[in-house]
Parts: C-alpha cells; structure tokens; sequence
C-alpha cells in the first residue's frame, strides 16, 4: 500500500489552501477525506463543487441522503457512511432512514425505497437499468430529471468513495460514533 499525504492547510499545495480554509471554516474542523484530496487540488475542487452542485437538486435532505448513503453503502465506504450519517443528524433527517440505509433494509416510506431501490440498479448496473426500473422510480412521481440527478450525486460519492478506498482515510473523530463496517450491518 502507498502511503497517502494528509494535508493541513499549511502544507497543502497552493491551489487547494483556499478550499481547505473555507472546509475548516464550515465544519470546524478539517476533514480527513480533503486533506487527502488537497494533494490533487482539482480533485478536491471538483468534489467540492460536485457536492455543491447535488446539493442544490430537486431532492430535499432526506432524498439526498438516501442517494448518497446508497452508494455509499454499496461502495462500501467506511468513511463516507459515517461521515454522511452525521451530516444526515445535522440536516434532521429521520434517524430510522439513516439506520435503514446503512443496515440496507427496506425504508418505510415507498417513494423512498423507490429511490434506494433506483439508485441501487443504476450503480449496480453501471448505468444500464431496467425498463421496470425505470417504471417503479417514475411510478412513485420520479422524473427523467431526477435520473441525471442521481447519476451526479454518484459522480461526487466515486470520487470520495474511491479517494477514502485508496487512502485508507481514517474517521474523523466527529464522525467516529457513527463507525460502519459492511461486516457489521444489521440481517
């Protein structure tokens, strides 16, 4: 394994200060995942934008973290399930979503599961789904719009899902509560 630099904003390069500043600003603290990115700064940059962009969807909070805890899940990120359960308590979405999605049950509210259940097909087939797929997302009142919505909120999860796969990224303390193996999940 290769060992992955983890910046402060002191030693990152300079294209990438700017970004972890305003991070470190926003939350707080500076998480792991972008002093892991600040060593290629237009990654860090076209996540961050990434993450602006879907954030600014059709979807409200508890359809953002479905789509993102989804992937995330999938993916098996042991960084970004936690990371995105905290943000999911700090955008008060259901705590009963958050379990759901992390243990990979169904959710209660159908429109919801709609969305899982897309959102599972698109990754799982690369994005190649089915006409029944397409049929049961659109059923609950989803819209083609909503599809290329889905396909950007995993254009930002590959990249830190990836980034944290490859690094190795450690939890950060504020996120380490909400720890997440896949082993771990509930039956």
């Amino acid at each position: 394994m290769t060992d992955f630099p983890r910046h402060s904003i002191e030693t990152a390069p300079e294209a990438a200060k700017e970004r972890l500043a305003g991070a470190e600003k926003a939350y707080g603290f500076l998480p792991g995942l972008y002093q892991v990115m600040a060593d290629a700064p237009q990654l860090l940059d076209t996540y961050l934008r990434t993450h602006e962009a879907f954030s600014s969807t059709s979807f409200n909070n508890e359809e953002l973290t479905v789509v993102w805890q989804t992937i995330n899940v999938e993916h098996e990120c042991h960084y970004c399930v936690p990371a995105h359960t905290g943000i999911a308590h700090s955008m008060n979405v259901d705590a009963a979503v958050s379990e759901a999605l992390r243990n990979e049950t169904p959710l209660a509210n159908p429109k919801l599961e709609a969305l899982r259940s897309f959102t599972l097909a698109l990754v799982r087939g690369r994005g190649n789904v089915s006409q029944a797929d397409y049929d049961a997302f659109y059923a609950v009142g989803y819209t083609s719009k909503q599809v290329l919505e889905i396909i950007l909120g995993l254009s930002q999860k590959i990249l830190s899902n990836y980034t944290n796969h490859v690094a190795q990224t450690a939890v950060d303390p504020a996120f380490a509560s909400f720890a997440w193996n896949k082993s771990d999940k509930a039956a």
